[in-house]
């Protein structure tokens, strides 16, 4: 893998409609999901880890030369003293971070997904995982919040850190849920891998009231046609969808489940169990082994037989690279696409 391609990225090449009139594209690198208007925050968790450190000197920042690409650039200009660049290692990083905090320390390691879930795996699960250290895994670009391809698309992390003993495992929504879940990670004795929005992050769940727990699913919205369980971007994507719904005359409900390990099974199943709607569970994931399957499982265990499952999520397959509208269109996981299925799940 070509590790210049950490820093810069050629921006997509402008498309044009079929009419002739160019249409507009964005970065293939672009981590930002916002839309167009769309309210943000920068930064999210570069700003809460600084203001966890504040309060906590055993708080530590490290990266594999990625600091300004998990924005954790702001936490090493305000603890430049507790800041530690560990260059293009990934494998070094993840076994510092172990070492650190053998000695009491709170590392919190950030890297892009792929690069913990492929490059460093081994050295998560023996020297983090296995002896229980306590240790905040951070990774930026999960599942397709990159159109750089598959080197950099993280599409199956969930499923490979949800099958790792010990692990605590968080895809949060929105900046608000990011800023809530830092500090909530810092109280857990233990690891946790957390997938990271970066950069311009939209805000979402702060309409809804709500307050991210650990091991915690929430219902931000009900309706009687269908259930939709999401994670990450894709309850924002679920709730956008459910407002497009509304308009067909189709209302949905939408549970967001920002921990993926350990799963809020009693939640779920009891959303599941309201008769006479299908549940949809939508992941920025492959449908192997993340969310859906989860899902599934909790639901079997149960004897809980909704009217109808489904999964909204990526293919078990390399996933192109380009810019992200188009990438997000053709895999289905757009507020559109993601209205469309629903509406023909439900027969309306």
């Amino acid at each position: 893998m070509n590790h210049a391609t950490r820093k810069a990225a050629p921006a997509a090449a402008p498309a044009t409609a079929a009419a002739g009139k160019p249409r507009l594209t964005t970065s293939a690198m672009i981590a930002s999901i916002a839309a167009e208007g769309q309210r943000t925050k920068p930064a999210p968790f570069g700003h809460a880890l600084v203001a966890l450190a504040r309060e906590n000197p055993a708080v530590l920042g490290m990266t594999a030369d990625l600091g300004k690409y998990t924005d954790l650039h702001i936490f090493s200009q305000a603890f430049p003293e507790r800041f530690h660049q560990m260059g293009m290692a990934e494998q070094l990083l993840f076994g510092a971070a172990s070492g650190l905090a053998a000695e009491g320390f709170m590392p919190f390691a950030t890297t892009y997904a792929v690069f913990a879930s492929r490059r460093a795996y081994d050295f998560i699960h023996q020297t983090i995982a296995e002896e229980n250290r306590n240790v905040k895994i951070v990774c930026a670009l999960p599942g397709l919040t990159s159109g750089y391809g598959p080197s950099h698309q993280a599409a199956e992390d969930l499923a490979l850190f949800r099958a790792m003993p010990n692990m605590v495992v968080i895809d949060p929504c929105d900046a608000h849920e990011i800023e809530q879940a830092v500090p909530v990670m810092a109280q857990h004795d233990g690891p946790v891998y957390m997938r990271l929005l970066r950069g311009q992050v939209p805000l979402v769940l702060d309409e809804y009231g709500y307050t991210f727990e650990l091991g915690k699913a929430k219902m931000l919205r009900d309706g009687p046609d269908a259930l939709i369980v999401s994670s990450g971007i894709m309850t924002m994507r679920a709730l956008e969808a459910a407002d497009l719904l509304r308009q067909d005359k189709v209302e949905v409900a939408v549970l967001h489940v920002p921990t993926i390990k350990p799963l809020d099974e009693a939640t779920i199943v009891e959303a599941a169990r309201k008769s006479g709607r299908p549940v949809i569970v939508a992941e920025n994931h492959t449908v192997i082994g993340g969310l859906g399957e989860a899902v599934a499982g909790a639901l079997l265990r149960a004897g809980v037989a909704p009217a109808g499952f489904h999964q909204i999520g990526l293919p078990d397959a390399f996933l192109d690279a380009g810019a992200l509208p188009t990438l997000h269109d053709r895999y289905g996981i757009s507020a559109a696409a993601v209205a469309e299925q629903v509406k023909g799940w439900t027969g309306r």
